[in-house]
Parts: C-alpha cells; structure tokens; sequence
C-alpha cells in the first residue's frame, strides 16, 4: 500500500448495500422480494454489458428501470407507475455497508474517489444521502465516455480525474468482473469478497482479498 497515491471504490456492493433493496421489494412484492432484487441486479449488470458491446449507450439511471420492468415480466408480476416509481427511489437512498464509513475515515490520508456506473444524478443523490459527499475528492461516473465498466475507457476516467499514473491506484470493488477489468487494465486491485465466493476464471487474479472494507485498514 505504500505506493498507492490514491484508492477508488466502486459503489454499488462494494460501499452501498445494493442487497437492502429485497426489504424494500418485499414491502411491494410481498413473498417475492428476494427474488425481484437479485433478479433485478442480475438483469442490471447484464444490460450495462449489453448495451455496451452494441455501442447503445443509455445511462444507467434508464438501465436500472428498464431492468426492473424485465424483471417483474419474467416473474409475472404487475409493476405500475407507483411501484416502479417506489422502487427506483431505494436506489438513490441506498445504505452504507455497516464498516464503510469508518473505514473511508481511517483511510482519509490518501485521496478518496468513487468510480461507478451511476449516472452522475444517482451517485449525488446516493452519496449526499449518506453523508458522505465530504470524503471523496472525485466522484466519478462512466457516463462520461459513454461505456462501462469492465471496458478499459472507464478505468482510464480514474486516471485522468485523480492525475497519478494507473499503476499507483489501487481499485477496491466487491463485484469480482469490476476487480478483473481494473486488475486487466493496470490498477492495484483488491477484492472485498463478504459472501466468500469463489472466483471467476478470467485469467487475473486480485492483489489481495478482504472480508470487509475495514480490512483493508490492516
């Protein structure tokens, strides 16, 4: 860690719970929550991917709706304009991970940024909503190349915005295809894996692998 000049934290499931929203789902889905959530998530990441190998960008404020409706045809179930509204909202109010906001404080004595495919609306709103709009000297959303992760362009906007070469970054993202594309691409890489998983075989490998943010104090 002694030659990382700065650490960037992917958003979503790596500092904000994308897993709450199954309490929120159930409150409108009684007995299905879980199942809209993941299912929405999967369909989520599956269209950003999509969209990106067709070079038809939307932002991913659009992408998150559009894969809600998905969702709830697949599983049959009636999303009206007050459900879907409800339910877009929980993503611009999503909470913190329980040790997130320590350690973003303990770890305040390098530069801070978040690189996400939030649209820039959503991660304003997300991050503002957990007060912690104060810890990150960057913010930084691929909607400014158009693409996302795990295309190498959006790594580069790291780059560009925090101005120190890519080999002094080190890149912190629980979701193991985000880990594999900024390992790909050159960063230092570190993987919070908090439900143990096994890793994909992508041909790379992170530099460590922590249980929780909080680790990476150690």
């Amino acid at each position: 860690m002694k030659s990382i000049k700065a650490l960037v934290f992917d958003a979503y499931g790596t500092l904000f719970d994308v897993g709450s929203l199954s309490d929120g789902a159930e409150r409108v889905f009684p007995g299905k929550g879980l199942g809209v959530s993941n299912g929405w998530r999967a369909k989520q990441l599956e269209y950003t991917w999509l969209r990106s190998l067709m070079h038809r960008y939307e932002d991913f404020w659009k992408i998150t709706g559009d894969a809600l409706i998905a969702t709830c045809a697949a599983m049959k179930l009636t999303l009206d304009a007050k459900r879907q509204r409800n339910l877009m909202e929980m993503y611009l109010k999503l909470p913190l991970f329980g040790e997130a906001k320590r350690a973003l404080e303990k770890l305040s004595s390098v530069p801070l940024a978040i690189l996400s495919n939030g649209s820039p609306m959503m991660l304003e709103e997300m991050v503002r909503n957990a007060g912690v709009e104060r810890m990150f000297r960057h913010v930084i959303s691929v909607d400014e190349v158009k693409t996302y992760k795990p295309s190498a362009a959006a790594y580069e906007l790291a780059v560009t915005k925090i101005g120190v070469e890519k080999e002094e970054i080190g890149f912190v993202s629980s979701n193991f295809f985000d880990v594999a594309g900024a390992k790909a691409f050159g960063f230092r890489t570190y993987w919070v894996n908090r439900s143990g998983r096994t890793a994909d075989e992508l041909g790379v490998s992170p530099d460590r692998i922590f249980r929780l943010l909080s680790d990476l104090l150690e």
